[in-house]
């Protein structure tokens, strides 16, 4: 196809390409019998992405002679659960796929991390195909093989590394995206350039109105966005070491989902990192490890395009300190019982921070909470 950029995962023998355009959800059937030839498939989608986009998905595999049977789920952070995984998983034996057979994730986030932790653990691993239709898929969570579902506890907390076949990023799925979840994407897109490409996050203060336009501004913000994570995940599949860096923002992010009881009408994911981007600025201010004037930078920028950067942005309110507290210490990233944060010594230099001491987080969360 015309147009169409591809980023390479080099993973040795389990490199993948991202492609990136117009259409590619129409020419998912001929890109994936390139690679599996002979194969059958399961769409794993949700209501709101099958109304869009399955007919276009499921016409381009009849042409490639891929028999495919679609599991529609309901929509929303919920369905990325216990129940959400063993309907799936039950999906894909009853179909009686094997493993050499595609599971093809058609939709956001919650989607594409659902479907590829069922793909990941049905028959011991079945090869995986990501269809992101949201911004925020596209340049962040389809790519780099982390899975897994949220429970009562945290996000993410359950979950494999298991690296797709294939990600399709069709950018003419973003023009029915809805404009907050476009701009809960971009946050993803900002997080690049505030880890380590400075020169990209200041691409993005003079060009984000094009990106959110459409056209050749949009792609260039996909391809180079997922350039950066391709090379980070390269480097550090299994997030051991500079991995961890992608993480900038997610620890107050997920803490706050958490304490909104994943209610997308209150927080999605996307806003949820752009209020921990936010406040980790702030806190690198706070601690003197960075400018006061770099944390105002990125506040000014999120708030321009539309996002959310404080604790009291988060309608309905939020618990107290000690309890944000405690959903920050369910990270992941928390080593030993120690508090681990990405923070920053300025634009685009982001760095990990082990064994940050509680109490100056408590106070940091106090002193943000809306009173």
């Amino acid at each position: 196809m015309s147009g169409v950029r591809s980023v390479e995962v080099g993973l040795g023998e389990r490199s993948y390409d991202i492609l990136i355009g117009d259409g590619l959800i129409a020419a998912a059937g001929a890109e994936i019998a390139r690679r599996l030839p002979g194969c059958r498939a399961a769409i794993v989608t949700d209501e709101n992405v099958a109304a869009a986009h399955l007919e276009r998905l499921t016409a381009g595999l009849e042409e490639a002679a891929i028999a495919a049977r679609p599991l529609i789920l309901s929509p929303g952070e919920k369905t990325k659960s216990f129940a959400g995984l063993q309907q799936t998983v039950d999906h894909l034996l009853a179909e009686r796929l094997e493993r050499g057979d595609a599971v093809i994730a058609l939709g956001g986030g919650v989607i594409g991390d659902l479907a590829g932790f069922a793909a990941g653990i049905a028959k011991r691993g079945m090869r995986f195909v990501q269809v992101p239709t949201s911004l925020l898929a596209q340049v962040d969570s389809s790519v780099g093989g982390k899975t897994g579902i949220n429970t009562p506890h945290g996000k993410n907390l359950v979950g494999v590394f298991h690296q797709p076949l294939l990600v399709l990023a069709d950018t003419g799925a973003l023009d029915t995206l809805p404009p907050r979840e476009f701009r809960a994407g971009y946050a993803e897109m900002a997080k690049y350039g505030l880890i380590d490409r400075p020169d990209f996050f200041g691409w993005l203060e003079a060009n984000w109105k094009g990106v959110f336009a459409g056209g050749a501004a949009r792609a260039e913000a996909i391809a180079r966005s997922c350039q950066s994570k391709a090379e980070m995940v390269a480097r550090d599949e299994f997030e051991t070491g500079d991995r961890a860096l992608l993480n900038l923002g997610h620890t107050f992010g997920h803490a706050l989902e958490a304490a909104t009881g994943y209610d997308s009408s209150r927080l999605v994911h996307g806003e949820g990192v752009a209020i921990g981007m936010a406040l980790a600025h702030r806190f690198s201010a706070r601690m003197n490890l960075a400018s006061p004037d770099d944390a105002a930078r990125v506040e000014t920028h999120l708030r321009a395009v539309g996002l959310p950067s404080r604790l009291s942005d988060v309608p309905g309110g939020l618990p107290g300190a000690e309890r944000l507290l405690d959903y920050v210490a369910q990270d992941k990233k928390v080593r030993r019982g120690a508090l681990t944060f990405i923070l920053t010594h300025g634009i685009g230099q982001a760095f990990v921070a082990s064994d940050v001491p509680r109490s100056e987080v408590l106070s940091f969360l106090e002193e943000n909470l809306p009173e």
